[in-house]
């Protein structure tokens, strides 16, 4: 259950939660300064079908694109996002929070009886609510409806707000989760105000379960999971499990109990026939979907630099997803973009920047399997369906969220800034761009060779105009994707770029803040 906490993300001692590594959004390389820019030569030929054996002694470059008229001759972009309502994670979360806060308060004064009466139906329909969020299995669901139903018929202006629904998902989440605890709350208050007709065994389960609530959300603030990301995963899953526990305790008391008589019904029709019986029905059912599917396999792991490691799994993955990968069954799960050549291949491809702990024991130490959930998650990208046509920008290992989509559609350009890249990269990744990405619709920016980083809004207005794209889906560490997304919103080109939960910024042309 997070929270949107509006601090800055320059505090002290302050680490990312996932870090810009594991997120596939840092950029491992050192920034050179701008000097003249070379000619590029073409080195397609040297990508072989087998990319393993490929020779990355040669003096190669990657090939640049086709010159391409300049942007300010081209049609103008169509200012649609910047008149369009905006929506985000902060004002879904407000929305949410300030409508349950009123019933709240109505039903604290005694304004609404049947609040009162059904505080439990009130505080579990939040709490599945917030769970619901944040399954794969309706993320899943969720997108290949939108996918299915909107795709490049609907006007642009619909479809930009399908994504960014989709993107601002999480402040429904947290949204629901803070209503839910003070639902919860109010109903622990007022079994304490009926103390004296209530059980015993209700009032300590209702504490037991406010707190175990109370202590999984707060390890969820975006303070306490980006800067104690250990603490948070372990307090936020075991003891949010301990208070589903709770929680069935809580209602099942609570259902059965007469206070009028003081005794206990034991019928199990009438149980049935509660609603919050349902509720924490639902939520545990959408607790355990996903363990369900957590299996251990094997993988291949590639370490063509000490900077990177690109792990290998079996079977081919649809485009835009994200995988969860851990050395235990358990703990510790990080998310990777997915990269793979579509659902008939034989492998998908993980890459996994060196920063944190976890990313640099892939390469101190490469393991033989990993367990992973087989259930993968949706990322924004996803929506790239949508669209007739489009630009993927990427920088450092935000490639391994990116580069699917491309590979999969003929209509996604993409732009990919980096350092040696084929170095650092290995032959594994230049392969799949080489054999799947024609150079019409590539440009991968060398800054070691070339002198140094592009102008990012240049090339992309260029390539956005040129190319005929509708969008421009960014995956940059936290700098790189502000300045695009603020050149973007002034150019009124539609974007959308990663989501941090440490900072206020604008995250699409057609979204607010976080």
């Amino acid at each position: 259950m997070s929270s949107n906490l509006l601090v800055t993300r320059n505090v002290p001692g302050y680490v990312p939660g996932y870090s810009d590594a594991e997120r596939g959004l840092v950029d491992i390389h050192a920034r050179h300064p701008v000097t003249a820019v070379p000619s590029f030569i073409n080195s397609r030929a040297l990508y072989p079908v087998d990319e393993k054996r490929a020779d990355l002694t040669a003096p190669t470059l990657f090939p640049s694109p086709q010159e391409k008229e300049s942007f300010a001759a081209a049609r103008p972009a169509k200012p649609v996002a910047a008149k369009k309502k905006k929506v985000s994670n902060g004002k879904f979360f407000t929305f949410i929070v300030t409508l349950n806060a009123i019933g709240i308060g109505l039903a604290a004064s005694g304004h609404w009886p049947y609040a009162v009466e059904f505080s439990g139906a009130m505080l579990l329909g939040n709490l599945l609510m917030a769970i619901l969020m944040r399954n794969e299995v309706f993320g899943r669901l969720l997108y290949l409806f939108v996918n299915t139903c909107f795709a490049k018929w609907t006007p642009l202006w619909w479809r930009l707000g399908c994504t960014s629904v989709l993107q601002h998902l999480g402040g429904i989440h947290s949204g629901c989760a803070l209503s839910g605890l003070g639902w919860l709350t109010l109903k622990v208050v007022d079994t304490f105000r009926q103390h004296s007709v209530m059980h015993d065994s209700i009032l300590v389960v209702g504490i037991a379960t406010n707190l175990a609530v109370l202590i999984s959300a707060l390890s969820a603030f975006p303070w306490v999971r980006n800067t104690h990301h250990n603490i948070f995963e372990r307090h936020h899953r075991f003891v949010g499990w301990v208070g589903i526990v709770f929680t069935w305790g809580f209602t099942i008391l609570g259902d059965i109990y007469v206070p009028s008589t003081r005794s206990w019904n034991l019928s199990g029709t009438h149980v049935a026939r509660q609603q919050d019986f349902w509720f924490i029905s639902g939520m545990t059912v959408l607790v355990l979907i996903p363990w369900f599917c957590v299996r251990e396999v094997p993988v291949d792991i590639e370490l063509p630099s000490p900077k990177v490691a690109i792990v290998r799994f079996k079977r081919g993955m649809q485009q835009s997803l994200l995988g969860r990968i851990s050395r235990s069954c358990i703990m510790e799960y990080h998310a990777f973009g997915i990269i793979s050549e579509g659902t008939h291949a034989k492998y998908h491809y993980m890459i996994c920047g060196v920063q944190g702990d976890f990313t640099r024991s892939l390469v101190n130490d490469p393991p033989s399997t990993l367990w992973t959930r087989e259930l993968k998650f949706a990322g924004v990208s996803n929506t790239s369906t949508l669209y007739k046509r489009g630009v993927r920008i990427c920088t450092g290992t935000g490639i391994g969220a990116a580069l699917s989509t491309c590979i999969q559609s003929p209509n996604w350009f993409l732009i990919w800034i980096g350092s040696d890249q084929e170095k650092t990269f290995g032959p594994t990744i230049s392969g799949l761009i080489y054999r799947h990405i024609e150079p019409e619709r590539l440009l991968l920016w060398d800054s070691k060779t070339r002198g140094g980083r592009p102008d990012s809004m240049k090339i992309l207005k260029e390539s956005f105009y040129s190319f005929g794209a509708e969008v421009v889906f960014i995956t940059s560490n936290y700098i790189g994707n502000s300045e695009i997304m603020q050149g973007c919103k002034e150019a009124g080109i539609p974007a959308f770029g990663t989501l941090w939960d440490f900072v206020w910024k604008e995250t699409c042309g057609i979204s607010g803040s976080l």
